[in-house]
């Protein structure tokens, strides 16, 4: 099992959770990003910095992750391309990525882009990262690990 970050825009407490959760369990963590990252220094941790470019990290990570292995993104239609090779995705939040779940997430996404695009909503992002959504992603990403 591997355990990839698409690591551009995760929330620092989430890599940190992360690589606690991998090094206690001896096993590879592997952070993909346009930008090198600061990684505390440990064995078992890598980093993959990619060319910059639209979706090169979402790219690497589909065209190397495996089933078993376990993806923390917030992108969804990464998480979409991943359920449908049988990767197991989940996001900063905590949500498990899963056939019953990211073909509507996916569809509201891109109805919400276009909606963006013709000017008919607003361009909110996320709500700020707080400690119940640490919280619920520590907690999701243990009971995954205890699964997988």
């Amino acid at each position: 099992m591997t355990l990839w970050i698409d690591a551009d825009a995760c929330p620092r407490p989430v890599r940190d959770i992360v690589v606690r959760a991998a090094r206690r369990r001896q096993i590879e963590l592997v952070l993909v990003a346009n930008s090198p990252q600061q990684l505390p220094p440990g064995p078992g941790v890598r980093q993959v910095t990619v060319p910059s470019g639209a979706d090169a990290a979402d790219h690497y990570i589909i065209d190397n992750a495996r089933p078993g292995d376990l993806v923390v993104t917030a992108d969804i239609p990464l998480a979409a391309g991943l359920v449908e090779r049988n990767v197991v995705a989940i996001n900063p939040r905590g949500v498990v990525y899963d056939a019953s779940n990211v073909g509507e997430r996916l569809a509201v996404r891109n109805l919400m882009d276009e909606l963006r695009g013709a000017g008919l909503a607003g361009r909110g992002g996320p709500a700020p990262y707080n400690d119940r959504d640490k919280q619920a992603f520590a907690n999701s990403l243990d009971r995954l690990l205890a699964q997988l």
